[in-house]
């Protein structure tokens, strides 16, 4: 049997909140029951020792529960699981963190979420980036349903987003942008170009360990990339031409500097001569502007290597493991037609059909 209590006070003296002690499966359990009158106390015990009698699960006051407490569980889930990138994850939970700090999870409806997207909206942010914030919302009040946190799961829309970019380089396109760069970033958009590797967080962070030239292969370790899996793909010659020479660029610079610089892709100049290089942003805007090819994004790689691998023949199960994409909805997303792939595909029908009208012809 279970009792109710109030606990000492800083003078001594006992009062304020009762609070309730009941046995579950042996285990003993002590829980706030949230009132200052006695009676409601006992009522409270009641319903507690009801539950335990009858089986049923003992849920926590769900109507105090905190948002904070739900946002720290799906947190530590994270941490557990390793199911996302903790850094990605920080990025979507701080505005929710600041929207909905001070609320209760039992207060969180459809009409307070609407109010989130609006604010949203008016700081600027795309649907896209407010859907990728209201799957982690929906991801938190699930964790917090399962764990009996959460008595009522509120209904999330959606927002509708835009066609995905159809940006991607031709052959001379790439050659004229490669053209307007520094020498030892050629070997860095041949690698995006060809295998379709994020150029900031895979590319840019090769090290000299990664590369290996008598195998012929270049690999990125397991925890280095977005989906945590490692990969290892084999060099086109031109390519293998181009480390060649960034290694031996990369040799010169250790012996000039008197130690051994371990990145593929460091600064060659400047006070952050032999650091590894993070980023070329404001060369690439310069050289795609000298280039004629105003706008163009490095993230284009991406969807120029998966056209070009699949329109290839490359088995598109190959095509993903080499591009990074562990889903296939994702990567049909990067497999964009060109208007060049369309009118080859003109070319073949025209040479069909005059093929077929010309041997009526001569029959």
């Amino acid at each position: 049997m279970g009792y109710h209590y109030q606990r000492k006070q800083r003078d001594g003296t006992k009062g304020g909140v009762w609070w309730v002690q009941y046995y579950s499966n042996g285990k003993r359990m002590r829980e706030s029951a949230h009132t200052k009158k006695e009676t409601e106390a006992k009522r409270f015990l009641k319903e507690r020792e009801g539950r335990v009698v009858t089986g049923q699960i003992i849920l926590p006051r769900a109507d105090r529960i905190p948002y904070e407490e739900l946002a720290s569980d799906l947190w530590q889930y994270y941490e557990a699981t390793g199911q996302r990138n903790l850094k990605e994850a920080a990025t979507r939970l701080n505005p929710l963190r600041i929207f909905f700090r001070g609320y209760r999870v039992a207060n969180i409806f459809p009409t307070e979420i609407t109010k989130y997207v609006n604010w949203r909206h008016e700081q600027g942010l795309s649907n896209s980036t407010i859907n990728r914030e209201l799957a982690v919302l929906t991801k938190m009040f699930n964790l917090g349903y399962e764990r009996g946190k959460v008595l009522r799961l509120p209904v999330i829309h959606k927002l509708k987003e835009p066609p995905p970019r159809q940006g991607f380089f031709e052959r001379d396109q790439f050659v004229a942008i490669r053209r307007q760069l520094p020498e030892h970033l050629w070997v860095a958009l041949t690698i995006a170009y060809t295998y379709g590797w994020r150029m900031q967080s895979e590319v840019l962070t090769l090290e000299r360990r990664h590369i290996d030239l008598d195998t012929g292969t270049i690999r990125l370790d397991p925890g280095t990339t977005k989906n945590d899996e490692g990969r290892i793909v084999y060099l086109i010659p031109e390519l293998k031409v181009q480390l060649e020479v960034q290694l031996r660029r990369v040799d010169e610079l250790g012996w000039k500097l008197g130690r051994i610089v371990p990145f593929l892709f460091p600064h060659f100049t400047g006070r952050f001569q032999g650091q590894r290089l993070h980023d070329f942003r404001k060369a690439w805007k310069t050289a795609c502007r000298r280039a004629g090819c105003p706008g163009f994004l490095r993230h284009d790689f991406r969807r120029t290597a998966v056209r070009n691998m699949v329109n290839k023949g490359v088995v598109e199960r190959v095509a993903m493991k080499v591009t990074g994409h562990k889903t296939r909805s994702v990567f049909d997303r990067y497999h964009i037609v060109s208007p060049a792939d369309l009118q080859d595909v003109v070319q073949k029908l025209m040479g069909t059909t005059l093929g077929t009208t010309a041997s009526k012809v001569v029959d």
